[in-house]
């Protein structure tokens, strides 16, 4: 059975996921997974595709010289913001009304709706997606798609809702790749991708709001009864908490970072003794210091997270599913990881909040760091999907290539000749030929061998003369002169 490989790769505002997995069979694992800090993107969108491009080659760089492969192509995910929902309808009369919807019926009525749909602007959208709500019949109104299929009809009617993002920032993605030097093998709707990651088959039924709190990008994804409802990002998130801290206390943003992951957290009536410790921050190049107590850094992080809430809130109510979220919200992506953002989230909302990590359903991997986080829950989500795509195969390893790119044999008419007269003349002075080797070089084309009188020894620098050589040479050179005064 043949292996194939997948490679992902989740560009973020603040670094790009390089992630490789191995498929053999049903079995798939994850070989490889580091982050990179990004380049050239705001808002998880490529505004500078040149800029882009550089930490993601010397990225899919490192990933082949560590596992051996030569990465062809890479599945990607669309941008996250700038995308605004629409609802589309399709419906199709049916040739024989007694007969069975089929599964192809219903596939032709998506694309109906995805082809039929008009764009405000052609020039500058372009469709990421469709997502069927509902599908109805003659005599049957609003059924899910596994319901429909089956039943007689003579018409066919269909729901969808059609998302719609930016044209240029998927034009972007390809001049990125381009210039790093791989292809796109795909690309996918990240919400439904991390959905499939994160959310059970009970919280998707049952109605609840995926909150993804990136670096540039917070995303809010409603499912209810296993159907994703309503999609939206606001332009807040994880970089917008270093900004403040990074202008509030006069820091340069990777210090800002820095201090952030070590020493952030939110709600400081909650931090108990940790509230009254205090930083003190040296700078080496003037001699100077800084005091930044923990609870006014807390105080600093609590009221841009504030607002971050507050907007997450205003659109789960703008759904019309903020009464049918049974099961709460489900927290994931870097920023889940900030002490307290859960139980802040929770006492804001009234929610019950879990933080999401990634599912390891039919993925395994061995020394992969950081691929069990929440910041990996796009990319473990990719991979899900991709797996799926039986002809999907983004590498080749570099052992195969090489065989395949073998140098010509050493008998061939061109290359032997050029390295005849020096391999023989070096093995003459210091070993005995092996059998290839007098296989290769017949004596014919050699003439009659030539003994010289006394061979020297190999030696290992020309400045190391033992007395013996020296004799020697002395002695040779002195028989090349006899007899020339009797001429």
């Amino acid at each position: 059975m043949k292996d194939r490989y997948i490679a992902t790769v989740d560009l973020g505002t603040g670094k790009i996921a390089v992630s490789v997995a191995k498929v053999t069979g049903d079995n798939t694992q994850i070989l490889y997974y580091r982050e990179v800090p990004s380049d050239g993107v705001r808002y998880g969108r490529i505004f500078n595709p040149v800029k882009a491009s550089v930490p993601l080659k010397q990225a899919i760089s490192d990933a082949e010289n560590e596992l051996g492969i030569s990465i062809r192509q890479v599945v990607i995910g669309l941008p996250r913001y700038g995308v605004r929902q629409e609802t589309a309808f399709a419906e199709t009369q049916r040739g024989d009304p007694a007969s069975c919807i089929t599964q192809e019926e219903i596939d032709g009525v998506k694309e109906m709706a995805l082809d039929t749909y008009p764009l405000d602007d052609e020039d500058h959208e372009e469709m990421y997606g469709a997502v069927a709500q509902s599908f109805s019949t003659e005599d049957a109104l609003n059924y899910s798609e596994e319901d429909v299929v089956g039943m007689p009809s003579s018409s066919l009617q269909g729901n969808f809702k059609v998302f719609v993002g930016n044209k240029k920032a998927v034009t972007n993605i390809g001049i990125m790749l381009n210039n790093a030097g791989v292809a796109e093998a795909n690309r996918y709707f990240l919400p439904r991708a991390t959905a499939d990651a994160v959310l059970t088959g009970e919280e998707k039924e049952n109605g609840v709001a995926l909150v993804e709190m990136g670096a540039g990008v917070t995303s809010v994804t409603i499912f209810q009864d296993n159907i994703l409802r309503y999609y939206y990002a606001i332009p807040f998130g994880g970089k917008s908490i270093t900004t403040d801290i990074k202008f509030e206390c006069g820091f340069t943003g990777r210090l800002a970072e820095n201090i952030k992951l070590a020493f952030g957290a939110c709600m400081p009536e909650r931090l108990q003794s940790m509230s009254d410790k205090v930083l003190s921050i040296n700078d080496e190049e003037d001699g100077t210091s800084q005091q930044l107590s923990i609870k006014y850094l807390s105080e600093i992080i609590t009221a841009r997270l504030k607002e971050i809430v507050d907007a997450i809130l205003f659109k789960i109510q703008d759904s019309g599913y903020a009464d049918k979220l049974r099961n709460g919200i489900v927290l994931t992506g870097g920023g889940a990881n900030l002490v307290n953002c859960a139980n802040f989230i929770k006492q804001m909302s009234g929610y019950n909040v879990r933080i999401g990590f990634p599912k390891a359903r039919k993925l395994s991997f061995v020394d992969c760091p950081g691929i069990g986080e929440t910041g990996a829950a796009a990319t473990v989500g990719m991979l899900l999907l991709a797996i799926e795509d039986q002809h999907l195969d983004c590498a080749d390893e570099k052992g195969k290539k090489a065989e395949e790119k073998k140098p010509a044999p050493a008998d061939s008419p061109k290359k032997p000749e050029k390295s005849q007269p020096k391999k023989p003349e070096r093995k003459s002075i210091f070993a005995e030929p092996t059998p290839e080797e007098e296989k290769i070089f017949e004596d014919e084309a050699w003439g009659e061998p030539v003994e010289p009188p006394k061979p020297p020894k190999p030696r290992k620098s020309m400045f190391k003369w033992t007395k013996k050589i020296t004799e020697s040479l002395r002695e040779s050179v002195g028989n090349l002169y006899d007899g020339m005064d009797e001429k």
